[in-house]
């Protein structure tokens, strides 16, 4: 995990009182005061800290209310407060750790292994003419978003930075390219450019060594000797994320359905955005800039709805989804031999359930952390065990993936236009490259084939019954339909899960011996696994219920309800981290 789940909402806690204070510009008269206060408060808590600060505040406040509401500050107001706000840090920092406070933040975020040598005298004179840039500029708001957003990101590898950045940056030119021209074939070659580049990375990164390893494999089984160099590159979280998000925009400038976006930073914030940054979900660039460009929209209402939603997610993540992983599905898939036919089928149902709390938690946690700051982010998830048919699944499953591989893949393959056969085709080629897309492994490949084959075979049923009859199923054939839907997902799970093929076999060879003893079956993991299920099968319309309500309850009530549910997590979660299954995604 980028932050631990105290670090994150420290994290948080300072975005969203800054970016929200940030919405009058004179505002920015208090950030070097804010930062301040959280090193006060989380850093070196105690009566000297506190002093200072308040000391620091009632020298800052005046320049605040003369300030005027909505304008920028005077170069002379940016000064004066930044000098007695990080002087007071400053003075702080070295009487308690000896240390500067850019130091210290540069060792907090990893970048600096030494506390001496970076944070020079002109580190904190470039340092005060960027502040003073920043605090006159119009989209301060947005910048500071994009700088949280930035230092979210290097909290996991800073190094992958400029990656992020260039990505963006080229992506952003090319669309203004494709939007100048007039020509066909040079805006083709524009878009080559945005395929080259992204595809380029995510190969670099995510798929050299998988594809030299596989060659190696291929000419060993030949006889051959093939002796190719491997990179082993750490693989940058969300790349393959950011990477689809950035290049939809461009293909969306190619098609005409956007236009070139002129603001810079806001593109580079649609890109970086923290809440979905690592693992989605992935938002088109026409319903992401727009919000970014607009005036922040808070809702008291709405806010209350989107803090029940983040713990909602963190249950989900912390408590059924890490309880499940760490009890029964990680034993089971690392030695299937130990385990009868009854356990291994029930932790390859505790994975169906491992991964859909893991990534519907973190899109709960995603979605309610934008919102809290004036973003709407779409539906990921919709039940998707509740699913009829594998088509119906995907409709449900990962639905910001699902549509973007519908637009940005099957479509250009030609879709359903070419004929029957070509529909089948597109569908298989679509599926095999989702998979791909999820690692680089080839049982990823055979994950995505199972989808892929599962969709041709349904869409060729569908048009040979002549209507699609998964609207019109009594109770029965409903329910038989979504047991043989969930178990077909399961046996995929199967090797979206496995390390390899013969993981894979040896767990379906497992399952198909029947054997039923069953002593590590606990209660508690028992009871998760029926928590899962129960709480997967509860109508949508009751959790929508549950926010509303919980919305409209008094402040108090809500503040018990919420400590009550931590209380909840706090005693049911492992006390052992899982980070979340799509950062390595």
């Amino acid at each position: 995990m980028l932050f631990n789940t105290l670090a994150y909402a420290r994290f948080f806690g300072i975005v969203f009182v800054t970016t929200w204070l940030l919405v009058d510009r004179r505002m920015a008269l208090l950030l070097p005061w804010l930062a301040l206060a959280a090193t006060a408060l989380f850093a070196f808590p105690g009566r000297l800290s506190f002093a200072v600060t308040a000391a620091a505040l009632a020298l800052t406040l005046p320049w605040v209310l003369r300030a005027r509401s909505g304008e920028s500050p005077p170069p002379l107001a940016v000064v004066g407060t930044t000098l007695a706000s990080l002087g007071g840090l400053l003075w702080l920092t070295l009487q308690l750790r000896h240390q500067d406070p850019l130091g210290l933040a540069l060792q907090a975020m990893g970048t600096l292994k030494s506390p001496h040598g970076l944070t020079t005298l002109v580190s904190y004179g470039l340092l005060a003419l960027l502040w003073l840039w920043l605090a006159r500029a119009r989209q301060l708001r947005l910048l500071f978003l994009l700088g949280a957003s930035y230092v979210f990101y290097a909290h996991w590898d800073w190094r992958f930075l400029p990656l992020i950045w260039g990505s963006s940056t080229i992506d952003w030119l090319l669309g203004h390219a494709i939007g100048r021209t007039t020509e066909p074939h040079k805006k083709r070659l524009w878009l080559i450019g945005t395929v080259v580049v992204n595809l380029g990375v995510l190969g670099i990164f995510k798929y050299y060594d998988f594809g030299i390893e596989s060659v190696s494999a291929l000419a060993t089984a030949l006889g051959l000797h093939v002796s190719l160099p491997l990179l082993r590159y750490a693989l940058p979280v969300g790349i393959s994320f950011f990477t689809f998000e950035s290049m939809s925009y461009v293909i969306d400038v190619y098609r005409g359905q956007l236009k070139p976006h002129q603001s810079y930073v806001e593109y580079l914030s649609f890109v970086a955005f923290f809440p979905h940054l690592v693992a989605g979900p992935i938002v088109r660039p026409r319903d992401l800039l727009p919000q970014l460009a607009g005036p922040g929209r808070f809702s008291s209402v709405e806010a209350s709805e989107a803090i029940l939603l983040i713990a909602g997610g963190l249950f989900k993540k912390a408590v059924i989804g890490d309880t499940l992983a760490i009890n029964l599905v990680d034993r089971v898939f690392d030695a299937p031999l130990m385990y009868s036919g009854l356990e291994c089928y029930l932790g390859v149902v505790g994975y169906a359930l491992q991964i859909y709390c893991d990534f519907s938690g973190y899109t709960d946690i995603a979605i309610g952390s934008a919102a809290l700051l004036g973003v709407r982010f779409p539906l990921n998830f919709n039940a998707p065990y509740q699913a009829t048919g594998i088509a119906d699944f995907w409709h449900r499953w990962h639905i910001s993936l699902s549509t973007w591989l519908r637009d940005y893949l099957y479509v250009p393959l030609g879709g359903n236009r070419r004929g029957s056969t070509r529909t089948y085709v597109n569908l298989l080629l679509t599926m095999l490259l989702g998979g791909l897309w999820h690692g680089a492994n080839w049982t990823f490949v055979i994950w995505g084939g199972l989808h892929g084959a599962a969709l041709a075979v349904s869409r060729g049923y569908e048009r040979w019954r002549g209507k699609r009859a998964s609207t019109s199923l009594s109770w029965p054939r409903r329910l038989i339909a979504t047991t043989l839907t969930f178990h077909f997902v399961c046996l995929g799970w199967v090797f979206f899960r496995a390390e390899n093929f013969s993981k894979a076999s040896l767990v379906l060879r497992r399952i198909a011996s029947l054997s039923t003893y069953h002593p590590n079956l606990h209660p508690l993991i028992l009871s998760m696994l029926a928590l899962g299920l129960i709480s997967h099968a509860t109508p949508k319309s009751w959790d929508n219920q549950v926010r509303r309500q919980f919305g409209r309850l008094p402040v108090v009530a809500q503040g018990l309800c919420l400590f009550l549910l931590a209380l909840t997590i706090r005693r049911l979660a492992t006390a052992q981290s899982v980070p979340f299954v799509y950062f390595q995604f």
